[in-house]
Parts: C-alpha cells; structure tokens; sequence
C-alpha cells in the first residue's frame, strides 16, 4: 500500500516535470525568491492534495458515486495521463495548455498558478487522492500511509524545486524524457489495476 501510495502521488503530481518548468520559468530569478516561490506553491498543492484526500470520498458519497464508480472513473484519469507521460504528447492531462503558459511567463509570482495548481494539484493528482483514501476503506492505518505517502512526496517536490536549475543542467533533456516515461508505464499499469478493482466490486463480472 505504502509503495503503491508513494508511487501513484510521484508520477501524477510530476516533481521532476514541475521542477524543469519551473526553472524555465525563473531562469534569471535570485535564488532566495526561488526558494519562497517553490515553499509557497508546495504548501499551497500540499493543502488542496490533503483536502482532496481526506474528504473527497465523502463528498463523493453524498452524491450518491460508489466505490466501484469511483475506482473506474481515476483509474481512467490516471490512465490517460500515464498515456501523455509515455508517449510525451505535448499537450495531456499534466501539461500547461498554451494560454496557461503564456500567462505564466508573465507573472511575477507563480507559486499559486500555475505551479501549486494544475502542476502540482492537477487533476490527475487529486484523483489519485481520492482513489487511493477510497481504497483504504477508511481504515486509519490506510489513510495514514496515503497522507505519509502525500507529505513524502511533497517534501521531495519542494527539494527538486529549490534545485530545479541544477535538476535541468544535471539531467538534461534526454534523461527527464526517460524518467517521465518509467513512470508513466508503472502508473499506467496502476491505473489498469484500478479499473479491474472497480469492475469487480461493481459485481458486474464475477471474480
């Protein structure tokens, strides 16, 4: 639970993506104002990641959407977006579309659009909140492990992004397309996995 937690949050909030665009956004910012960007954004994507988490499966219940229903629905999600990582398609579910991009470059404070959200707290993230906490069928000991996962992953976030220029130099443009695409296969096989889940609970097809 705790490898598949840890891995499901890394590759849909993208720390390695986020910190490579990050540094194309502040290529001539003082280091000092990276820093408090990138804790800003993290806090602010670990805020709606957490609130996501926690109570979007309730909320999702008062609406009448089922386990099963649930399961299927973010494990297409994530599917789809395991889909652009792999095949590096320049506009899927964890990209900036253009006009997002465009404002971006123009802002001088990017901690709250676009990097704590839709980079970091995109959609495909707080889908994986939700299933993930789902699928710990309220058990404490399950939504721990989920939220320990989140913060693990969170903390690495904010480490990358205080390093994002050295993160680029370092990897280049070659290793960071290999990376996105490891991860993009093992949460896609994440993502099937989760469509069968639902498919059987919805007792549609017998196990």
């Amino acid at each position: 639970m705790a490898l598949k937690s840890f891995l499901t949050f890394f590759v849909t909030i993208g720390p390695i993506e986020a910190a490579v665009l990050f540094a194309a956004f502040t290529p001539k910012m003082p280091y000092d104002m990276r820093r408090a960007i990138a804790i800003r954004a993290t806090l602010i994507a670990s805020c709606i990641l957490a609130v996501f988490t926690l109570f979007g499966d309730p909320i999702l219940s008062e609406l009448g959407v089922s386990l099963a229903a649930l399961q299927v629905a973010g494990g297409i999600v994530l599917l789809l977006i395991a889909l652009d990582m792999i095949f590096a398609r320049p506009a899927g579910a964890i990209k900036l579309t253009p006009p997002e991009g465009a404002e971006a470059q123009t802002k001088d404070d990017i901690a709250v659009f676009p990097l704590a959200t839709p980079l970091l707290a995109g959609p495909g993230a707080m889908s994986a909140g939700i299933l993930l906490a789902a699928n710990a069928h309220g058990e404490p000991l399950g939504l721990v492990v989920v939220m320990a996962s989140l913060a693990t992953v969170m903390i690495m976030t904010l480490v990358l992004l205080a390093l994002a220029n050295q993160l680029n130099h370092l990897l280049g443009v070659t290793a960071q397309r290999v990376l996105i695409r490891v991860f993009g296969i093992l949460l896609a096989a994440i993502a099937v996995q989760a469509v069968f889940n639902g498919i059987h609970a919805s007792g549609l097809i017998p196990r």
